[in-house]
């Protein structure tokens, strides 16, 4: 039925609350009531993460399918993997942007890590029946394990193995959902052995929550994606993954069977046309500039020629 063509974080704390603005300024819809949905039989649900960054994608893929004469129903929002992945599996949302590795290991845990195209093939196969994948973005926005330059600078920390030399208590931050996922406190002690002191729930997906007790020294080592323009803003640093504890992550559309080829070939071109850097672009206009999501994704899509 598809082509696929494989080719996915406060300088002071006042940058912090402006973020959370940016955060709340991008919702644009209400997230599924108990997994139903009110869309017709000819509507395609695009679903998005409570994460400003995947509303985007969302967004976009939304407008870009509207374009192209689809009825679209909006469930933004909804949650973390836990939350929305049932509810794609049911049929109730039809389009949602996923990261390629997070999402194989969320289906199969004991899951190979591996090169880009090879995470996304073995994707292919872990999907249930009725769901796809359509071709993946350059883009990616990776998991990573992030801490301040200075905590950097005084342990001498460049990768994820080097937090073997941190003599202090390290208390490690992010969604409640970070203890049990593979990459998670356990994985660093059983892969490094590295010494956790505690774990600080912060549920907002490493947003300025997070970033705020990292730099407030509340936590020392935060789980942040890579695309968020906070990292750079705020003097953190992305450890290096060189081991793979986590999977390529790039950006990728899931649908379900009421995806048909027009609607495939319209997501397809996104993807052809979103790569990390512009990906890192579009979230630094949600944190920096506090722009909305759809003005994000009309003027991106507008530009690109897509719309």
């Amino acid at each position: 039925m598809f082509t696929n063509t494989r080719g996915r974080l406060a300088l002071v704390s006042a940058v912090a609350v402006g973020a959370v603005v940016a955060l709340a300024g991008c919702a644009s819809g209400d997230p599924l009531d108990e997994g139903e949905s009110s869309a017709g039989s000819d509507t395609l649900v695009v679903g998005s993460q409570d994460y400003y960054s995947n509303e985007i994608i969302a967004e976009i893929y939304a407008q870009a399918l509207e374009d192209g004469g689809f009825t679209v129903d909006r469930q933004f929002r909804i949650g973390q993997r836990e939350a929305y992945l049932p509810e794609i599996e049911s049929g109730s949302i039809d389009v949602f942007p996923e990261y390629s590795g997070s999402l194989l290991q969320a289906l199969d845990a004991d899951a190979a890590t591996g090169t880009a195209d090879e995470v996304y093939t073995a994707l292919e196969g872990a999907l249930p029946e009725g769901l796809t994948v359509l071709d993946r973005a350059e883009a990616s926005d990776q998991n990573s394990w992030t801490v301040t330059q200075a905590f950097a600078d005084t342990y001498g920390l460049t990768d994820i193995a080097s937090l073997t030399k941190v003599t202090e208590p390290i208390t490690v931050g992010g969604n409640s959902e970070l203890e049990t996922r593979p990459y998670g406190p356990t994985a660093l002690k059983e892969k490094y052995g590295i010494e956790i002191a505690g774990f600080t729930p912060v549920e907002d997906s490493g947003g300025p929550l997070t970033v705020k007790a990292l730099v407030d020294n509340k936590i020392q080592l935060a789980n942040i994606y890579t695309a968020d323009p906070n990292i750079t803003s705020n003097d953190l640093i992305a450890l290096d993954d060189p081991d793979n504890l986590f999977l390529p992550d790039n950006v990728v559309p899931v649908v379900s069977d009421k995806v048909d080829d027009k609607a495939a070939e319209i997501l397809n071109a996104v993807s052809a046309a979103l790569d990390t850097d512009t990906l890192m672009a579009l979230n630094a206009q949600s944190v920096n500039d506090q722009a909305a999501a759809d003005t994000i994704a009309t003027e991106w899509l507008t530009q690109e020629g897509l719309i």
